[in-house]
């Protein structure tokens, strides 16, 4: 929808929409990133028809989206410049001391919370333990070649692997960075990243405790970052890669491995996984929006029926390449 399409009968519907309480409500909540049918009962304390009936006026009048997951819908507050500025600008109105949104915000927290600590607790649980998902994929010897082919051989100055788990990336990627730095929220897998890092005789990296959106590290400060298969994890991986952007140099690369979609609903009853896999269009789209710009993406699929395709997408901050068109063809060389 542009600007032409927003006459005066559809800025009246729009706004009709979004005029009633529970409505506003769920549009401030989905500003604060996705959320379920069943997410939205819990914090508003309403039955799941009538809290279904809402998001299907909201989604009529194009101010949320949804989308599929298996059996889970997601929704989301709307991506559009003319309806999505629209709600934004009526959410910047709200008066954010209501007792009634401040209520609904620590209910949020806590559904959140409780996804969070159930990913956290999956990590314990498994934390020397992958067979179960490695026999769905190629074999991780054919994930790392992929990832050295992409990256190239090139040295660079800092590597920041967010969600680092074992620590794998920061050990493969060693001869290449003179400084590494891993992020992990879960200290059991830290122990496991200072364990692994030791063996192989690794000086030149370091892992922290700290959380995926509010990453440990200064701005700017890294040329390459990676996120190995952690955003389907994540309640809202959008925020997570802005989050990782941040920490980009001018020129840097982020490089995102994760899952194509699939139906495997098991992974997500019995492995926490919150999401099934990315499409292409969707991870453009959040990339993106974190400025940066998709240059590369491969693909990796199993043999036989009910596997999983590992993806791989390789994206750059483009500010160098726009403070220097000359060093466009150096920069697509060094891939």
């Amino acid at each position: 929808m542009d600007k032409r399409d927003l006459n005066l009968d559809l800025m009246v519907d729009t706004l009709k929409a979004a005029a009633e309480p529970s409505r506003l409500r769920i549009l401030a909540l989905l500003s604060r990133g996705d959320l379920t049918v069943s997410d939205l009962t819990s914090i508003l304390g309403q039955s799941q028809p009538r809290v279904s009936r809402h998001l299907k006026l909201l989604f009529e009048a194009s101010l949320i989206n949804r989308y599929q997951e298996g059996s889970w819908a997601y929704f989301r507050l709307a991506d559009s410049l003319i309806v999505g500025d629209i709600a934004r600008s009526l959410l910047e109105r709200l008066d954010s001391s209501d007792l009634l949104l401040e209520r609904d915000l620590e209910r949020l927290s806590s559904v959140k919370l409780q996804r969070r600590e159930r990913a956290a607790a999956y990590f314990s649980a498994n934390a020397t333990s992958w067979d179960v998902i490695r026999s769905l994929h190629v074999p991780d010897g054919a994930v790392e070649d992929a990832l050295l082919k992409i990256i190239g051989r090139k040295p660079f100055q800092a590597m920041l692997d967010v969600g680092t788990g074992t620590g794998r990336l920061l050990e493969l990627f060693a001869p290449l960075y003179v400084r590494g730095v891993g992020i992990d929220i879960n200290r059991d897998m830290l122990t496991i990243a200072r364990s692994n890092l030791d063996r192989d005789g690794i000086t030149n990296a370091q892992v922290r405790h700290g959380d995926v959106y509010s990453l440990p590290v200064d701005r700017e400060s890294f040329d390459l970052v990676t996120i190995h298969q952690v955003l389907h994890f994540l309640d809202n991986p959008a925020d997570a890669i802005r989050e990782a952007a941040r920490a980009l140099r001018a020129g840097g690369r982020m490089l995102i491995v994760d899952f194509a979609p699939h139906e495997l609903e098991f992974l997500r009853d019995n492995h926490a996984h919150v999401r099934l896999g990315f499409a292409d269009e969707q991870m453009r789209e959040w990339l993106t929006e974190a400025g940066l710009m998709l240059e590369d993406s491969l693909q990796l699929e199993p043999k036989g029926k009910d596997k999983l395709t590992v993806k791989l997408w390789l994206a750059r901050d483009p500010r160098l390449l726009i403070a220097d068109p000359t060093l466009t063809s150096r920069v697509t060389e060094s891939v």
